[in-house]
């Protein structure tokens, strides 16, 4: 299902291509397990062509073709050592959507600083069967701009700390006031 990503424009999309240019300069891009050699080297392309143009969806399609998404992994075990693990057959769309809302939000957070807008609304973008307790907390919250840029550049590939956006498949996201 398509992210309702209610500020995603031409102005946002600017934002979201500087944040992946200072991810690239700061070495920061993040390359999931699931890439295979070929899909490690095509994904900054493929992540600049959805930014500039695409979508979540386009960006899941690309990944999706041309063996970019491995078949097995390496997984680190609870209890010390690794074991192979399959990739989830759904590993292309969960990455297109989770790093496309990353962007999406950091843009979101940029665009917000640069007018002199000092908070942003929190929203379900998706929804979801069984949305996280957490989640639903923040749904309808504001969160300062700053600060969530701040986490986001902090957390490169993994979860931020203010929990937005909230993780593979939670759907959650900001928009400016009154959009």
């Amino acid at each position: 299902m398509t992210l309702h990503l209610v500020n995603l424009d031409d102005e946002t999309r600017k934002f979201m291509l500087d944040e992946m240019d200072y991810d690239v300069q700061h070495n920061l891009l993040y390359i999931s397990p699931f890439l295979s050699g070929q899909g490690q080297r095509d994904y900054a392309n493929l992540l600049r062509a959805a930014l500039e143009k695409g979508t979540e969806e386009s960006l899941a399609a690309w990944l999706g073709q041309q063996r970019r998404i491995q078949r097995s992994f390496q997984k680190r075990k609870p209890g010390g050592g690794f074991t192979i693990a399959s990739v989830p057959s759904n590993a292309p769309r969960q990455l297109a959507e989770s790093e496309f809302n990353r962007y999406y939000v950091r843009g979101v957070a940029r665009r917000a600083i640069e007018a002199g807008i000092p908070q942003l609304i929190v929203y379900r973008a998706k929804p979801v069967a069984r949305p996280r307790v957490k989640s639903e907390a923040l749904v309808e919250t504001t969160v300062e701009p700053r600060s969530l840029l701040d986490d986001l550049r902090a957390h490169s590939g993994e979860r931020p700390g203010l929990g937005i956006p909230g993780g593979p498949g939670s759907g959650i996201s900001v928009r400016l006031p009154g959009a």
